[in-house]
């Protein structure tokens, strides 16, 4: 699949089959997420795959409520970015880390994996953080959800290009 195809036809799925992503192929999704532009390669970015024991803690965590949303995709993968120092470099870490995780999800989709992009709330708790082992110095980006998908899903309207590019003089 060429880039500009699989950048119109990627798709959030909610509804995965059960079998989880192979290792094999999440090392190659977090090889390609290594070349994402980042300012002074500091590769600021850290995945972590979520394990039977972890997803527990995480559900745990999240409280009744919240913790069916956990049980959606057979993978789970936290992006967080390592926070440097200074607060221009940790803004620019911050967003390279965003480019690295739509990669793994851009990656994903071109071998046929549907992707989740979820910011959920337990992840920036106390409780959450250590559930999956994000450290002080970690900021939460995103829990990515991996799976085969179930259904195709068709492309919702956009915006057109003169909605959201100018050019200046």
């Amino acid at each position: 699949m060429d880039v500009e195809t699989a950048i119109r036809t990627r798709r959030t799925h909610k509804a995965f089959k059960r079998e989880p992503v192979e290792r094999e192929t999440l090392d190659e999704l977090f090889e390609l997420a290594r070349w994402a532009p980042n300012h002074n390669l500091t590769n600021p970015w850290r995945f972590r795959v979520v394990g039977p024991a972890a997803l527990e803690r995480l559900k745990a965590a999240a409280g009744p409520e919240a913790a069916p949303k956990l049980d959606r995709a057979p993978t789970l993968v936290v992006c967080s970015c390592v926070a440097s120092g200074d607060d221009v470099q940790r803004e620019e870490d911050l967003l390279a880390t965003a480019c690295a995780a739509y990669i793994v999800l851009l990656a994903a989709h071109g071998r046929g994996l549907a992707g989740y992009w979820r910011t959920p709330g337990v992840l920036r708790t106390p409780g959450g953080r250590a559930a999956v082992g994000l450290g002080d110095d970690e900021r939460f980006v995103s829990l990515i959800h991996l799976g085969r998908p179930i259904q195709d899903k068709q492309a919702p309207e956009r915006a057109g290009v003169g909605e959201i590019a100018a050019y200046l003089d």
